[in-house]
């Protein structure tokens, strides 16, 4: 009969107040302003990014393409005159895989959102949506809520807030 291998660390069986207490200065913590709009609450993954400022054209391209259980970090510059996020654009992303969206801005379609199984983290909801000309950056660091967030970074987000490193974390301590 063949013996149970250890299984490997559930990627979502963490808590951010824990991995800050092990990991100290080896992480980076967001400052508290971001709220839970998702349907997960607990999500992590491997960073890509966007820059983007009232402009939500590369929020849909990027969220259309296999996520692979990544999240999407989006500079939109803190505006809160429109949102970068509404139900369709997160339903692809669900459809894609990707684990989460982490958005200095606001969403849209709240109630639809957090009831997709996609963790979801910004400033606000706002019923207007944003214009498409095309405009934005991708795949550059980009620095919000006192935080530095790299292509390729890991991030960990649960009720409690939003680390960065710049590696994957051993969750099996």
């Amino acid at each position: 009969m063949p013996t149970a291998q250890p299984s490997a660390p559930d990627l979502h069986d963490f808590k951010t107040a824990d991995l800050s207490d092990r990991y100290g200065d080896g992480v980076r913590v967001c400052d508290p302003i971001f709220r839970d709009f998702g349907g997960r609450v607990r999500f992590s993954g491997s960073l890509v990014t966007v820059k983007c400022f009232e402009d939500n054209s590369l929020v849909k391209s990027t969220l259309a393409e296999p996520g692979r259980g990544r999240v999407l970090a989006v500079d939109a510059g803190g505006s809160i005159r429109c949102a970068m996020l509404g139900d369709l654009i997160a339903a692809s992303a669900v459809e894609q895989g990707w684990a989460g969206v982490i958005l200095y801005g606001c969403i849209r379609d709240s109630g639809d959102i957090a009831a997709m199984p996609l963790g979801v983290k910004a400033l606000a909801t706002h019923p207007r949506k944003s214009f498409r000309r095309g405009e934005g950056q991708r795949d550059l660091p980009v620095t919000f809520a006192g935080v530095r967030f790299a292509p390729g970074d890991q991030v960990y987000c649960d009720e409690d807030g939003i680390l960065v490193a710049e590696a994957p974390l051993d969750l099996s301590r």
